[in-house]
């Protein structure tokens, strides 16, 4: 791989060619680590569990100790609400100025404490004394700031009341209820965002208590940036005058605009998520994510996953990229409202975007479908919409909302699930947290190191800038079965994405060739790559789209999915270990049938290219209850003259002999690969194959399930 500070230097000129556009493109990342030596629950499909929440304190303090120092503050806000959940979930947070200017002076929270209970020990002691004068305190510092503030007494001690204008306090009797209210963290969130009703009304309530032994403040929901900082440096202030040493910050997500940066450390199934604050360039990108994955390693936390017979697979939680402005209404996709049509457009012609670095699951029952996966009847429908679209010259970001998310959703509706995600483009529904002018594109697994998400996140920055400036009104293509079947196979997938880096160099936005070497993936799909007389035969594990197993608005409201993950794809690859010409006179045949192999070229050469299909597992509950396995893959490989072959590939150890443990390193998981398939050589005599059923017979893959 190339050196990092290549990478570095080429996200750098790739920066500068979209500057140089006059487009304003900012990105952010949502990468997300698991604990690939543990199998307990919270590390392989649970969002909570013992440990992650302590695990993801962790982390966020390593992070934060450097940018605490520099006026960073930490946020335990209140997370999202999932069906089947009785909560919220938790969400750790760290919020700071762009321009370095200090938010935070006060005392730090304890996730930065070296040894807590020395902390706890510096704490004043009585609790029922301390509360309510930092209350006072707080109330005090507050109108210091000319902010109309009054802290509460009798029973409401440790809770302060304010507003930002001349607004009479106490307020009417349904306000002054609600100034008992319960903590937000506790209560269920009913509608798209958690809200605050009395903050709604210009009256925002902050309170002070004291819970095992922290000191904790819990701040209202905050809309200005601007009125935020005041309330903090009012809180910092107050509490060093009170003396407290160690200060958790709860309560609303605060509000954020172009002169915040800010990250959150947040629950998902399997993974902790990491949402980082959107960089103006790719280089500060992958500044930041590189801090992440240091942190992520010195805590034990990894991108990948590495299975007992040697599969590569993500964290598990993905890896989206996300692509907006400086504000919502600089988004580009509002500065250029015919480029996300055109965006849509690309993403259809070129499918290598929407499955090379997709995760395991894909297809039309992924998290990240493709808006020509739904129902087959939705595509001239998209087609017509995107031609009204392009016949209003200035259209509003609601009109460019409305318009296209019906379609970029999964067949069950589900705006959330689409591989471009508009949900917080300027979506009425979900209130603030909507309109943000952004576009996620969630098609994208947890990019193996730093240097490939920045990879990826300038390549899509370099398409938004190429179809800025030449836009493209190409006609959608209706691929068909091919969809499925030859962008199924790594080999097309090389080949459509090369297509789209040309386009890039020939609109002027280039990607250096360091980078490619990061978008072409392909080191995790090989199983085995071997010279048999002059051929050489490579095999790579190709796409499989899963089905769905049931009613598919049932599902909706769980936390997950159920889908049938029983059928497995394999790519077969010729290529000539010596003169090209001899590689028609070679034959592939796979559990008795003859399999057709398509003759093509790439950079490397001729090849012959096909895949098959094959079920490795019964499943409890699946499609097909009567399919029996079809494994080991059996396989042959012969030759009029050189001979003939059988490679049997398994899904375990051959001898089905335990493995010592989880493989240590990506070298070991691949010679783990390796080893399950088994080469012997055969009588060129063998029984001739048969020509598979037209059934079973794909133009670029084999269906080997209707044997």
């Amino acid at each position: 791989m190339p050196l990092d500070d290549d990478v570095l230097r080429a996200l750098e000129t790739h920066d500068a060619a979209v500057e140089d556009s006059g487009l304003s493109v900012w990105v952010g990342a949502e990468p997300t680590y698991t604990d690939r030596f543990s199998e307990s629950p919270e590390w392989l499909f649970d969002a909570l569990g013992d440990t992650k929440h302590l695990r993801a304190e962790s982390l966020l303090g390593r992070i934060a100790r450097e940018r605490v120092s520099a006026g960073a503050v930490i946020l335990r806000t209140v997370g999202r609400q999932y069906g089947g959940e009785p909560l919220p979930r938790w969400s750790i947070g760290l919020y700071s100025r762009r321009d370095g200017t200090p938010l935070w002076s006060g005392p730090h929270d304890p996730i930065l404490a070296c040894n807590r209970k020395t902390m706890e020990e510096r704490m004043p002691q009585d609790a029922a004394a301390t509360i309510p004068a930092l209350a006072e305190c707080l109330a005090e510092n507050l109108r210091s700031e000319g902010i109309n503030a009054a802290a509460l007494a009798g029973e409401l001690a440790g809770r302060v009341v304010f507003s930002a204008d001349d607004q009479a306090l106490p307020m009417n009797s349904d306000e002054e209820s609600a100034l008992a209210r319960s903590s937000v963290h506790k209560r269920k969130v009913k509608d798209a965002e958690v809200k605050d009703l009395l903050s709604a009304r210009g009256t925002f309530l902050v309170i002070c208590r004291r819970a095992s032994g922290d000191a904790e403040v819990e701040l209202p929901a905050v809309g200005d940036v601007a009125l935020f900082a005041l309330l903090l440096k009012a809180l910092s202030k107050s509490a060093n005058e009170v003396g407290i040493s160690a200060l958790v910050i709860m309560g609303y997500p605060p509000p954020v605009d172009e002169t915040v940066a800010w990250m959150t450390v947040t629950p998902d199934p399997a993974v902790i998520e990491i949402n980082m604050a959107p960089a103006p360039r790719t280089a500060e990108l992958l500044s930041d994510l590189r801090c992440l994955e240091r942190s992520a390693a010195d805590e034990g936390l990894q991108s990948y996953r590495l299975q007992y017979n040697g599969m590569e697979t993500d964290s598990g939680g993905g890896g989206q990229v996300t692509l907006g402005g400086p504000s919502a209404v600089q988004s580009p996709f509002f500065v250029k409202p015919h480029l996300l049509p055109n965006l849509v457009r690309y993403f259809n012609r070129h499918p290598s975007l929407s499955y090379l670095h997709a995760p395991e699951s894909v297809g039309p029952a992924s998290q990240a479908p493709r808006a020509d996966e739904g129902v087959r009847g939705a595509l001239p429908e998209l087609s017509l919409s995107l031609e009204l679209l392009s016949r209003v010259p200035e259209p509003l970001p609601e009109t460019i909302w409305s318009t296209l998310a019906p379609y970029l959703a999964d067949p069950s509706g589900n705006s959330h699930r689409a591989e471009i995600n508009i949900e917080k483009l300027w979506n009425p529904f979900l209130g603030s947290r909507g309109r943000q002018g952004l576009v996620e594109f969630r098609a994208f697994r947890m990019g193996a190191s730093a240097e490939t998400t920045a990879s990826l996140a300038a390549l899509l920055r370099s398409i938004v800038a190429m179809l800025a400036k030449e836009p493209r009104h190409e006609k959608l293509v209706d691929w068909g079965d091919s969809l499925h079947q030859r962008y199924s196979l790594p080999f097309y997938l090389h080949l459509d994405l090369q297509e789209v880096l040309t386009d890039l160099a020939a609109s002027g936005f280039a990607l250096n060739e360091c980078l490619n070497e990061y978008l072409f993936r392909d080191r995790d799909l090989l199983f085995i790559q071997r010279d048999f007389g002059d051929v050489r035969l490579e095999l790579r594990r190709a796409l499989e789209f899963w089905p769905l197993v049931g009613d598919v608005a049932t599902q909706e409201s769980g936390g997950s999915r159920f889908i049938d993950a029983s059928t497995s794809r394999m790519e077969i690859r010729l290529r000539s270990a010596g003169a090209a010409d001899t590689l028609n006179q070679w034959s592939v045949t796979a559990h008795g049938w003859n399999i057709p192999l398509c003759s093509d070229v790439d950079d490397s050469g001729p090849a012959r290219v096909a895949g098959v299909r094959y079920c490795t597992f019964k499943p409890t509950r699946g499609l097909h209850p009567t399919l029996e396995t079809q494994v080991p893959l059996r396989l042959t490989l012969s030759h009029p003259q050189h001979g003939a072959w059988q490679i049997e590939v398994h899904e375990w150890e051959p001898q089905c002999q335990p493995y010592p443990g989880l493989p240590r390193t990506l070298d070991e998981a691949r010679s783990r690969r390796e080893q399950r398939c088994v080469v012997s050589t055969l009588d060129k005599f063998a029984k001739p194959a048969v020509t598979p059923p037209p059934d079973a017979l794909g133009q670029y893959v084999v269906d080997l399930r209707w044997c």
